[in-house]
C-alpha cells in the first residue's frame, strides 16, 4: 500500500504521516515526481568569463557565414547611407539648420531599423526559394530517427487555466505515443501557481491527464510554494533537482502544442550534434478566433517563415531563444545559463524578466551553438485575443528587453548575441523615436507657418536664406521608405505562390492577396496606437514602474465596450490634437499624416472591432485570413481542440470544497505537500492567520468566506491546515 492509500485509509488522507513529494500518487503507478537527480547549475557573474568561454567557432556553423553577414548588415548600412543622402536633400539642401539635423539623425536611426529588416527578408526569400532552413541533419519527412537518450518536456505554468494547459499536453502525449518513442520522454508540469483554486484545479486536471495518457508518457507534477525568479527560476529549480537524469529538455509555454514527430526530429538532431546547446523551432500561431488574433496568425504564418529563414540564414550558430518550443541540452544549460540578479532596483534591477535572450547568449558564450530550424513544421502557439491583451504582455516584454541594457557589457558575449539584445531594445525604443520624429516634423512645420523667417540674419550677405523643404524630394523619400517597409510582405506573397500547400491553405492566390490587404490596412491603422502604447511603456519603465508578472488571458472573451472607451479615449484625443496641428499648417501635411491620424482617432472602434470574435469568424466564412493549420488541421492540433472542447463547461471551483468532496484528489494533494517547517525557518504570517481562522470557523462556508487567497494557499500547503479543513462541518 503506498503513502497516499495509507493516508486515505487512516481517515485523514495523507495528513497524519505527511508524505514526502516523491511519495507514490496511486497504488501500482509511478510517483508524482521521479527520484532526485541533482545537477549543479552555478551562477556566473556577468563581468567574469565562465569556464568554457571563448570556445571558438562551433562545427555546426553555416559555411560562408561571414559573407552572409556582410551581405545583410552591409546591405542595410549601404541602403541607410543612400537614404541619409537623399533625406538630407529634403531638410538641408539650401542651408543646414538645427531642426533639420535633428530630423535627419532620427531618420537615420529609424531607417536603419527597417533597412535591416528588408535585407534580412531578402536573405529569407532566397532561403525559402532554395528550400533551406534546416541543417543539423534534420529532415522534414521520411522515417523518424531512433532516439538513444531521455528527454524531459517541461511545462511551466503560472495561474493558467488548467483545462487549456492539459488539453495541449494530452495532444502532445498522444502524438508522441503515435511515434512509437514515447518511452524516451517524461513530462513535467512545473507549477508556480499562487491562486489556491487554480492550484487544486491543476492537481485535478493532472490526475485526469495521467489517466488519459495511460502510461504512454510518464507525467509528473510539482508546485513551488514560492515562485522565486518566475519562469527562469522555475526551470532552474527543475534542472538543479532532476536535470542529471535527462540529456535534453524541451521547454513549452501554456499555449504550446508540438507534434510528436517534430519533437523526435529535434531531439535526434541534438543527439547527433554534441556541440549544439539549443535548437529553436518556429512556432506557428494558431486557434485564433477574434479578428485581432486571426490577423496575428495570418501574418505569422505568411510573413513569419520569410523573417525566420532570413535570421536563421545569417545568425548561424549564434541564434536566439524565444523561451519555448525549443530543445535544450540540459548540461549546457546548467553549465552556462544560470541567471544572476541585475544590480539596482526594479524595473531595471533584480531578476531578469526576458530570460530567453540572455540564456541563449550565455550558452553561446560558453561555446555552445544556438540554432534555429524554421523549415521544420509542427510547432504551434497562440496569440492574445485583443489589442488590450497584447499591450499588457508587451509592457512586460518591454521591461525585460530594456533590462538587457545591463547585460550588453557582459564579458565574453558573442557580438551577434549583443546584437540580439540591441535589436530587442530597439524594437521598443523605436516607438518613442517614431513619435518624436512625427512631432518634430509638425513643430518644424508650425514654426515655418507662424514664425516670421529671418532671410538675412545678422551678417551682410548677397542672397537671403530662403526656408526650404523640397516637397518633391520628400514625396520621393516617403514612397521609397514605404516600399522598403512593405517589400517583405510582397516577397512573402511571391514565396506563397510557389508553395502549393500554403497557397491552398490560405484560400488560393486571390484570397491570400485580399487577406494581405485586410491585414495591412487594419495593421496600419492599429500601428499608431501600438506606437503610443509602447512609448508609454518605455516612459513608465524609465520612471521606475515595475510591470509585475500576471497570467495572460488566452480565451476569446471580448473586452467590454466601456472599458475599451476608457482605455483608448486618450489615444483618440491625442489624434484629434495632432490632426488640428497638421491642418493648421497645410492641407498637404494633414493628408500626409492621415493614416496615423485615422488610427489614433479611431482607436476605440478599432479596439472593439479587432477584439471581436464575430468579426473574426465572419472573415473566416468569407475565406479571408485563412491559414493551412485551420483549413486542414494537423492531427496534434485537431486533438488539442477536441480535448479543450471536452473540458469546456468545467469552471474552476473553490479549492476547499473541491478537496472535501474528492477524497482521491485530497490524497494526491497531501502526497505532494512540501516538507514541514523546521525550527529557525522563516515564519509564514499568512499560514498562522489562516490556521487561526480555520480553528475559529464554525463550518466550511464560514472558512471560505474569511480566508484571503494567500491565507487559503498557505493552509492548503500545510498538514495541520488540511486536518482542520477536514474537521470542519459542511454547514453550521
Amino acid at each position: 500500500m503506498d503513502a497516499v492509500t495509507r493516508g486515505a485509509a487512516a481517515g485523514h488522507p495523507g495528513v497524519q504521516s505527511t508524505p514526502q513529494p516523491q511519495a507514490a500518487a496511486t497504488a501500482g503507478t509511478y510517483a508524482t515526481l521521479p527520484p532526485p537527480a541533482p545537477l549543479d547549475m552555478p551562477v556566473h557573474p556577468l563581468s567574469q568569463l565562465p569556464p568554457g568561454g571563448h570556445a571558438g567557432t562551433p562545427v555546426t556553423q553555416w559555411s560562408g557565414i561571414v559573407a552572409r553577414r556582410c551581405l545583410v548588415l552591409g546591405g542595410a548600412l549601404a541602403l541607410t547611407g543612400w537614404a541619409t543622402y537623399e533625406m538630407n536633400l529634403v531638410f538641408n539642401a539650401i542651408s543646414v539648420s538645427i531642426a533639420g539635423i535633428i530630423m535627419l539623425v532620427l531618420f537615420v536611426v529609424l531607417f536603419l531599423w527597417i533597412a535591416l529588416a528588408f535585407t534580412s527578408a531578402l536573405a529569407g526569400f532566397g532561403s525559402l526559394m532554395a528550400k533551406g532552413g534546416l541543417g543539423l541533419g534534420i529532415h522534414r519527412d521520411g522515417p523518424l530517427p531512433t532516439l538513444r537518450t531521455r528527454t524531459a518536456l517541461l511545462m511551466p505554468t503560472y495561474n493558467e487555466d488548467p483545462g487549456r494547459v492539459m488539453a495541449g499536453l494530452r495532444a502532445i502525449c498522444d502524438s508522441l505515443v503515435a511515434t512509437g518513442q514515447a518511452a524516451a520522454f517524461d513530462l513535467f508540469i512545473l507549477s508556480d501557481t499562487t491562486d489556491p483554486d487554480v492550484w487544486v484545479a491543476e492537481e485535478e486536471a493532472y490526475m485526469a491527464l495521467r489517466r488519459a495518457a495511460g502510461g504512454g508518457v510518464r507525467i509528473y507534477y510539482r508546485r513551488r510554494a514560492q515562485n522565486i525568479d518566475r519562469k527562469a527560476g522555475n526551470v532552474a529549480e527543475w534542472v538543479r533537482r532532476f536535470g542529471a537524469a535527462y540529456e535534453q529538455m524541451i521547454t513549452l509555454d501554456a499555449d504550446s502544442v508540438m507534434a510528436g514527430d517534430t519533437i523526435v526530429r529535434l531531439t535526434a538532431a541534438m543527439e547527433g550534434n554534441p556541440g549544439v546547446g539549443l535548437i529553436q523551432s518556429l512556432p506557428v500561431i494558431v486557434n485564433g478566433t477574434t479578428l485581432f488574433a486571426r490577423m496575428q496568425q495570418f501574418a505569422g504564418r505568411v510573413y513569419g517563415p520569410l523573417i525566420a529563414h532570413g535570421i536563421a540564414w545569417w545568425h548561424g550558430s549564434e541564434g536566439n531563444y524565444w523561451g519555448h518550443n525549443a530543445v535544450i541540452r540540459t548540461r549546457a544549460f546548467a553549465e552556462q545559463a544560470a541567471l544572476p540578479h541585475l544590480p539596482g532596483r526594479k524595473p531595471f534591477g533584480g531578476a531578469i524578466m526576458s530570460h530567453d535572450f540572455v540564456e541563449a547568449a550565455l550558452m553561446r558564450r560558453g561555446g555552445w551553438a544556438i540554432h534555429m530550424v524554421p523549415a521544420l513544421m509542427g510547432s504551434y502557439e497562440e496569440s492574445p485575443p485583443s489589442l488590450t491583451d497584447i499591450a499588457i504582455r508587451d509592457r512586460r516584454w518591454c521591461q525585460g528587453n530594456l533590462q538587457h541594457a545591463k547585460v550588453l557589457s557582459a564579458r565574453g558575449l558573442h557580438w551577434i548575441s549583443r546584437l540580439h539584445m540591441l535589436m530587442g531594445i530597439g524594437s521598443y525604443v523605436t516607438s518613442p523615436l517614431w513619435l518624436v520624429f512625427l512631432l518634430a516634423g509638425i513643430l518644424v512645420s508650425l514654426q515655418n507657418r507662424f514664425s516670421r523667417p529671418e532671410y538675412f540674419g545678422d551678417t551682410k550677405i548677397l542672397y537671403p536664406h530662403w526656408p526650404h523643404v523640397d516637397p518633391v524630394q520628400a514625396r520621393f523619400m516617403f514612397l521609397c521608405t514605404m516600399g522598403i517597409l512593405l517589400a517583405p510582405k510582397m516577397l512573402a506573397y511571391v514565396a506563397l505562390l510557389f508553395d502549393g500547400r500554403l497557397r491552398r491553405g490560405c484560400g488560393g492566390a486571390v484570397r491570400a492577396a485580399l487577406s494581405m490587404v485586410v491585414e495591412t490596412v487594419l495593421g496600419g491603422l492599429v500601428a499608431p496606437v501600438a506606437m503610443l502604447i509602447q512609448t508609454m511603456g518605455v516612459i513608465s519603465i524609465l520612471m521606475g514602474r515595475d510591470s509585475g508578472w500576471n497570467a495572460q488571458r488566452r480565451d476569446d472573451g471580448g473586452v467590454p465596450v466601456m472599458q475599451n472607451a476608457r482605455l483608448y479615449a486618450g489615444y483618440t484625443a491625442f489624434g484629434v490634437v495632432l490632426g488640428i496641428a497638421a491642418w493648421s499648417v497645410s492641407l498637404s501635411l494633414f493628408l500626409w499624416m492621415l493614416p496615423v491620424l485615422l488610427g489614433l482617432v479611431l482607436a476605440i472602434p478599432l479596439a472593439i472591432l479587432t477584439g471581436n470574435r464575430a468579426a473574426g469568424q465572419e472573415l473566416r466564412r468569407m475565406g479571408l485570413l485563412l491559414i493551412p493549420e485551420e483549413t486542414s488541421p494537423p492531427d496534434v492540433l485537431a486533438r488539442a481542440v477536441r480535448n479543450l472542447r471536452d473540458m469546456a463547461g468545467h469552471p474552476i471551483a473553490d479549492a476547499l470544497a473541491t478537496l472535501r468532496s474528492h477524497p482521491a484528489l485530497l490524497a494526491l494533494h497531501c502526497a505532494m505537500l512540501p516538507p514541514p517547517r523546521h525550527r529557525g525557518d522563516p515564519i509564514d504570517a499568512n499560514l498562522l492567520v489562516g490556521l487561526v481562522k480555520l480553528q475559529e470557523a464554525p463550518d466550511l462556508q464560514a472558512a471560505r468566506a474569511v480566508l484571503s487567497p494567500r491565507e487559503k494557499a498557505a493552509v492548503l500547503g500545510n498538514a495541520e491546515g488540511l486536518r482542520l479543513l477536514e474537521a470542519l462541518p459542511t454547514t453550521g
